[in-house]
């Protein structure tokens, strides 16, 4: 989720509007409900003391608005915190173990992670169960979500969650590069 979310769920949660959050930061009366429309739309970045000011009026951390950095703990931490806000995400217990959950039926995000999760996971159990290489894996995790499954039927019509595009795959990647390389030859001979 990008600051101008983070800013707009923040500012809602805590009951405030832009003008009265623009003023506890230090905007004048005259552009503080502008400042934050434009930083709540995305328009404006604000910068690392505002961000500070920001959090302090909102009473959260300044980690909680930015984007997280998943390179560190408590970056990815509140990365979690914001895809839970966001699609659902919740903490559970299981045999004694914290565990994340998806709710499918938060909302469509969720319903689409929940199902790219299922499909993950059944990837990692062919891995695990030696009916896959590594390389396998590896190649359907980088390539995702191109690529179907090793070894399951393939799929014909994928949802892209982020787009709301629905792709079809009608032929294979080998097969279609093929005829793309050939389409080109003959469009260099018409020429």
């Amino acid at each position: 989720m990008a600051i101008a979310e983070r800013i707009y769920f923040f500012r809602n949660l805590r009951g405030m509007t832009q003008k009265v959050l623009g003023k506890l930061v230090g905007f004048s009366e005259n552009t503080a409900d502008v400042r934050l429309a434009q930083y709540e739309a995305g328009a404006r970045t604000p910068k690392d003391d505002v961000v500070t000011s920001l959090a302090v009026e909102l009473e959260i951390s300044p980690l909680a608005l930015t984007v997280p950095d998943i390179d560190t703990f408590d970056g990815l931490m509140h990365t979690l915190f914001a895809l839970e806000d966001r699609i659902g995400l919740r903490v559970v217990e299981s045999d004694g173990e914290a565990h994340l959950r998806v709710d499918p039926d938060f909302n469509r995000s969720s319903a689409a992670l929940s199902q790219a999760l299922t499909t993950w996971r059944r990837c990692a159990a062919k891995l695990e169960a030696g009916e896959i290489t590594r390389a396998d894996y590896d190649n359907w995790r980088y390539n995702y979500p191109w690529y179907d499954v090793p070894g399951d039927v393939p799929s014909y019509v994928r949802y892209d969650p982020e787009t709301g595009a629905v792709r079809v795959k009608m032929t294979p990647p080998e097969v279609s590069d093929m005829l793309m390389a050939e389409l080109k030859k003959q469009r260099k001979k018409k020429k």
